[in-house]
């Protein structure tokens, strides 16, 4: 069987208590938690998997005290599990071997703003909605919205990306450096704040997307936009999903430059109506964002609005007035709770996938006849700009057989998606859910170069042990 690092069992009770007193003396004992309630809020984010709770829970305030939180956890060979808002969908923080949650959520600070260099520090706890509040005044924003209020942290460490994604880029494109704590205790800058370097290996892209399994993230320096002049939305009805994914495969090639476009099925458009009084078309739509000087706006919109009837659109309705256009985006990124009051008492099983957007059209077809075809309930959405889309299956977590369906269907997406040149995940990760995955995307050699990747940064298999790599050896083992 293949290993990453050195795989170890949990805690027994008298190491537990060591660890703990170690903790408490630098921290102070009240700041270590170990009450059942704050062990199990923290052994689970919002994902359908398993959740685990950690040992102990501790609130990291600032780097230098991260790295000792680290240092302690190395001496106890204890696995360290970061924490920021417990939004994730695939159980990353999930303590597989116990171990120590460290909560980022009181590293809450904006260190630095710079304006004239669009550039923001901040600490892993920020949370999106908390730094947009900062940087709209200066007119600047930080462009990933992945919908929910996820801390700058836990989106480094998902490679988050969303509905912006299209114009502005994922969190790859938008990190210009990070500060991290590595498996010695050591604090480490990745990179300066320069706009572009050739100065050896770029470790900041190497921690985005590494889901916590390689370091602790505790600060980042991001990329900042001006505030555009004029921001205007649309909602555009068209007759099919096939209508609707052609339609912006051809608003991506005249190269309109849309700030968001995304695309919801019928059975969305129901939910969204019914959650939050909307009177949209049941049928399958577009919601687009638009960014510029006022003229640009115009024109965008124009532009797409013919494009949308060359393939059949049934409306395309605007909303220039900014409350107007925020409860259509707040629709669109409370999808998950409209589809679940489909159903009261049934639980969300939540798809992601990203193909080429060449492949999309074909691939969103095959997925809403795969629901069909298996009586299956679930709505179809997603960042359809850049060929990332989600399915919403809705299952009853009581019902064993029901769930095996679930499971089967999203096994059939993912391979689906492969097959077709994609990937498991455009933005939720790997956590330990699809670690199953790995070899079938990158091939055995690649996950072996991701393996060697850890053993050499983590050699003892600290930081957040049984995902990513290693999530396919806890697949090999029949689970954690």
């Amino acid at each position: 069987m293949a290993t990453v690092g050195v795989r170890r069992r949990r805690l027994d009770d008298a190491q537990t208590a060591s660890l703990v007193e170690d903790l408490g003396a630098l921290l102070g004992a009240d700041r270590v938690l170990t009450g059942l309630d704050v062990l199990e809020q923290h052994g689970h984010d919002e994902s359908f998997h398993p959740s685990a709770a950690p040992d102990a829970v501790v609130m990291a305030r600032g780097t230098d005290e991260a790295a000792a939180i680290v240092r302690a956890c190395a001496r106890h060979r204890a696995p360290i599990v970061p924490f920021g808002a417990g939004t994730s969908l695939e159980g990353h923080v999930a303590a597989l071997e116990g171990g120590v949650c460290v909560d980022m959520r009181e590293m809450d600070r904006v260190l630095r703003l710079s304006v004239e260099d669009l550039d923001v520090t901040v600490q892993a706890g920020v949370t999106r909605v908390a730094l947009d509040a900062r940087l709209r005044p200066e007119g600047v924003f930080f462009p990933v919205d992945p919908g929910a209020d996820a801390t700058i942290g836990g989106m480094v460490s998902t490679g988050a990306s969303g509905t912006t994604t299209v114009r502005y880029g994922a969190m790859r494109e938008n990190v210009l450096s990070l500060v991290v704590a590595t498996a010695d205790g050591s604090v480490v800058r990745t990179r300066s704040r320069a706009r572009k370097s050739s100065a050896g290996y770029d470790l900041t892209r190497l921690f985005v997307g590494a889901e916590g399994t390689l370091g602790l993230v505790c600060e980042a320096t991001l990329r900042l936009q001006p505030t555009p002049e004029a921001t205007s939305a649309a909602v555009c009805a068209l007759p099919s999903l096939r209508a609707a994914v052609d339609c912006v495969i051809a608003v991506s090639h005249h190269a309109i430059p849309v700030a968001r476009i995304e695309l919801l099925d019928e059975v969305q458009m129901q939910a969204i109506n019914a959650r939050f009084d909307l009177g949209h078309a049941v049928a399958p739509t577009l919601f687009l964002e638009f960014h510029g000087t006022p003229a640009e706006v115009q024109a965008q919109a124009a532009e797409v609005q013919e494009i949308a009837a060359q393939h059949g659109a049934r409306s395309f309705d605007r909303a220039t007035d900014e409350r107007e256009r925020r409860r259509l985006w707040e629709a669109r990124h409370r999808a998950y709770d409209a589809t679940r009051a489909m159903h009261p008492g049934s639980a969300g099983m939540t798809t992601d996938a990203c193909v080429p957007v060449s492949a999309l059209a074909d691939v969103i077809m095959q997925t809403r006849a795969d629901l069909d075809e298996h009586g299956l309930t679930g709505s179809i959405l997603g960042h359809v700009g850049d060929g990332n889309f989600h399915v919403i299956l809705l299952v009853d977590h009581d019902d064993p057989e029901g769930v095996r369906r679930g499971m089967a269907f999203h096994d059939r997406l993912v391979r689906r998606a492969i097959a077709h040149d994609g990937t498991c995940t455009g933005e939720h990760g790997i956590g330990y859910g699809k670690g199953a995955y790995l070899e079938l995307e990158h091939g055995a050699a690649g996950v072996r170069m991701m393996r060697a990747i850890k053993r050499a940064l983590d050699p003892d298999d600290l930081f957040n042990p049984g995902k990513v790599a290693g999530a396919a050896v806890l697949a090999e083992d029949g689970g954690a």
